[in-house]
Parts: structure tokens; sequence; C-alpha cells
């Protein structure tokens, strides 16, 4: 797969964690796990140009959008905006094809903060987040139980792939 992960991210994100460099390796192996325990891992073996489009910003900014886009007037660890159509995920006639499959808007001061909460590094909650927003946009939901469970098994198995623990147990 040629997978072209275009991050931008904001300086609070570049100065105390890491270079606009290793957060795009961190993107590009967190969406190139979610997307091999997808039901499209073929996306992965093809020579489909597939693009992600990762923001890394402030809390501010993700307030904003969520309040826009989802009439939710506060921050969020995690937006997901899909641009890819189902079809165009299944359709091998799409092969030769770029495909979009959109947005993922992280919120440092959120994200940080539950980071610490959960006792994990800021890096692997910020890989789990980019493994839920690669989810999303390849049309997975989390708003009904079943899809829910469904969700969260693949997220626990792509972030195996990276050597990260399961989020979702809770330590004794």
């Amino acid at each position: 797969m040629m997978l072209e992960i275009e991050l931008e991210a904001d300086e609070e994100w570049d100065s105390s964690a890491g270079s606009a460099t290793s957060w795009e390796k961190l993107a590009r192996k967190a969406a190139e796990a979610a997307i091999a325990e997808s039901a499209y891992p073929d996306l992965a073996a093809s020579e489909r140009h597939v693009e992600i489009s990762v923001r890394l910003t402030s809390d501010e900014q993700v307030r904003a959008l969520n309040a826009k886009w989802r009439g939710k007037d506060k921050a969020t660890n995690v937006l997901s905006f899909p641009m890819a159509e189902d079809y165009e995920l299944q359709d091998e006639n799409f092969a030769g094809r770029e495909l979009l499959l959109g947005d993922i808007i992280l919120a440092r001061g959120v994200c940080e903060a539950e980071a610490a909460g959960k006792q994990v590094k800021f890096a692997d909650h910020a890989a789990h987040l980019l493994v839920h927003g690669t989810l999303h946009l390849l049309g997975y939901d989390h708003q009904h139980e079943g899809d829910a469970a469904d969700m969260e098994s693949r997220e626990v198995r792509a972030l195996a792939r990276l050597g990260i623990a399961n989020p979702y147990e809770v330590a004794a």
C-alpha cells in the first residue's frame, strides 16, 4: 500500500512530545495497524495510493470543530471525518485510483490529560486515538453495543501489532 500521511502539528505537539517527523511515523504505523485489522486488509497489499490527513492541534481548535460539525461545544480527544464511501473501499475497479480516507484531528490537552489519568505514555495514547480515528475513516462506529465491541476488539488487535497494551483492560 502506498499510504500517505499528510500531517500538520501545532507547535505544542512538536515542542514537548517529539518532532512532526516522529508523529508522522507514529500516525503511519497506527493507520497501517488499523487497516490490517479492518474489513479491508487488502488495502495494505494493493498498489493503491491511500491518503489520510492528520491534524495535531489544540483543545480550542478541536472544540470549535466539534461544535461546528457535531453540535457539541466541548473539546474531545479525537475527531474523524471520513471521505471514502463503502463501495470505494470494497470495489476492486478502484484499485488504480487514489483513495482519500479522510481527516483525523487530535486535541493535545485532552489527549495528554487522558494519558496521565490512565497512567500510559502520551505517545501510546495518541497511537490508540490514531488507530481509533482510522477505524472510523474505514466505516467503523461505536454508537451501538455490538458495533462498539467489534471496533474495540479491532483496536486492541491493532495496538498489539504496535506493542501497546490493551487500553480497555483495567489494571489490577
